[in-house]
């Protein structure tokens, strides 16, 4: 494995794809769960927005499971709060956990702090938030990419199918041999957001595409997931989505050494080898983030779940919904572009219904 080509890949990487998939992916409204303590916080954080001179200034906390690495998903996170609150004049602060013992810590620490508002983020943070909010039930939370069930917990959560409905799409527009494949982290039923949105996708531009899956077992293994590359490569695929987290590292390696071309998740990666990974579908918890912070310092902040999807600019496509800094790669080309474009159009309209897997 050349570890160059790993170390650079790494550096700008991903793979939050699983660190945080919903338990729950229904598509509850805004209109959410609410008690007394959530007409408190939505008062509150209507104070940050008004611009009352005597009103203090809001704070907000977001509170990470793990420290902040080449993990994109939390990188952009922090981006887009930091983002917000210079935005809406609200204090925010960014805390991160070295292990689960310190992320509840932290999330109590918080709470002593007073702060108005605590973010935190994936199915790592459930447990501790779970038995934090419940004792502190005056007290508004906010948590990213999973679902915690509490009258004073906004859960945000992602239409990641719609993604993978274009992501396959676009495979069944490019390919040559009409093969294409997945390398997936896990068999789980979270993970169909990605594989039966990705076939159904592929279904729709070239019926006569096949799709060949396989999983690595992990997140975080490079070796197993280039392995599965190369004998999808070897069944005649010439387009292989990296959905292995970690392990889209060994995708994009077997990619440049056998000359197939490949995707990445979460965050535009295509720079990392613009001849080989030619797409990547996106996750914007820099978005979520923002809006977040935004409904509580402008008052309409609500508890229950709220999702987003390609409407809301939470998922996308490079090229499709995102512009990007690397130039199209010819195996892709502009007119499928074009093709691809219409169809998210269809989505966000409601003429094309991409259905939740998990509520089939």
């Amino acid at each position: 494995m050349k570890k160059g080509f790993l170390l650079v890949a790494a550096l700008i990487l991903l793979s939050s794809l699983f660190v945080g998939c919903s338990k729950n992916d229904n598509s509850a409204s805004n209109n959410g769960a609410k008690n007394e303590a959530a007409n408190a916080s939505t008062n509150a954080g209507g104070d940050a927005g008004n611009g009352a001179a005597d009103a203090p200034k809001k704070k907000v906390a977001l509170v990470l499971p793990e420290k902040i690495g080449v993990n994109a998903f939390f990188v952009q996170m922090d981006e887009g709060f930091k983002k917000a609150g210079q935005e809406f004049n609200v204090d925010v602060k960014t805390i991160e956990s070295t292990d689960p013992a310190a992320f509840e810590q932290n999330l109590r620490a918080t709470v002593a702090e007073n702060y108005d508002l605590i973010i935190t983020a994936t199915f790592q943070a459930e447990d501790a938030l779970k038995k934090v909010a419940a004792e502190n039930p005056d007290k508004p939370f906010a948590i990213i990419d999973t679902v915690v069930d509490l009258p004073n917990v906004r859960s945000v959560v992602f239409r990641e199918y719609e993604a993978s409905y274009l992501l396959g799409a676009a495979a069944g527009l490019a390919t040559k041999t009409n093969k294409v494949g997945m390398v997936v982290a896990i068999d789980a039923p979270l993970l169909k957001k990605y594989t039966v949105g990705f076939q159904e996708g592929l279904k729709y531009t070239n019926p006569n595409a096949e799709m060949l899956v396989n999983y690595v077992g992990g997140f975080t293994d490079p070796a197993k997931a280039k392995e599965l590359a190369l004998l999808q490569f070897s069944k005649g695929a010439d387009f292989i989505a990296g959905a292995s987290a970690v392990g889209d590292l060994g995708v994009f390696e077997a990619a440049k050494e056998k000359g197939f071309h490949t995707s990445g998740q979460d965050i535009d990666n295509t720079g990392v080898d613009p001849d080989h990974v030619v797409l990547a579908q996106l996750k914007s918890t820099d978005t979520v983030a923002y809006e977040t912070v935004k409904s509580f310092a402008n008052g309409d902040f609500k508890f229950g779940a709220v999702d987003y999807g390609l409407k809301e600019d939470g998922v996308g496509l490079t090229y499709v919904t995102r512009d990007s800094k690397t130039p199209l790669n010819a195996f892709i080309g502009q007119a499928n572009i074009d093709k691809l474009k219409t169809i998210k159009d269809d989505i966000v309209s409601g003429k094309l219904v991409v259905k939740n897997p998990l509520a089939q």
